[in-house]
């Protein structure tokens, strides 16, 4: 590494929403269903950020709870809409309380809905987010800690209890 350079990292955060039926807030984006979430702004804290990337995908506003999981895509690969490279990324996983808030779709995503849990990991498709929400199902106080490659294709590096 250049001396001069330090490494870039999205820092990303997402919530595991649930209501008080125990279903699970779920968003059809383009990787298919998965629990909404997305990058951290700057100068937004982490907190803040899951609040409002949960309420833009979904209009759902929501208590911020335990982190369960940290990821670490450890890889980058070509950008997309302008960006020409998408760097590693760091995701932090919180379980949330729904609080309210009228649930629509937006323009990352064209459903959203709250589905039973037992019914959450036969609705996804992606292994990241199959993974992560495996790591909320096992959660036993110690947040998961889950390092992969996305690209070119999925390959779990670790996955350990932090």
């Amino acid at each position: 590494m250049d001396e001069k350079t330090l490494p870039t990292h999205i820092v990303a955060a997402a919530g595991i929403v649930r209501n008080g039926s125990g279903e699970i807030l779920m968003i059809k984006g383009r990787r298919g269903w998965e629990f909404p979430g997305g990058i951290i702004e700057n100068g937004e804290n982490i907190i803040e950020g899951v609040k409002r990337e949960i309420s833009e995908e979904t209009g759902a506003d929501v208590q911020v709870g335990e982190l369960f999981c940290v990821s670490s895509n450890t890889c980058s690969y070509p950008g997309y809409n302008g960006v020409k490279v998408v760097p590693t990324k760091l995701l932090l996983d919180f379980i949330c309380t729904y609080e309210g808030g009228e649930l629509r779709s937006s323009e990352e995503n064209t459903e959203t809905i709250f589905v039973p849990e037992s019914d959450v990991l036969g609705m996804m498709t992606n292994e990241v987010y199959i993974e992560r929400f495996k790591a909320y199902l096992g959660h036993n106080g110690r947040p998961t800690y889950l390092a992969y490659k996305s690209k070119p294709e999925f390959i779990s590096e670790l996955k350990t209890q932090i």
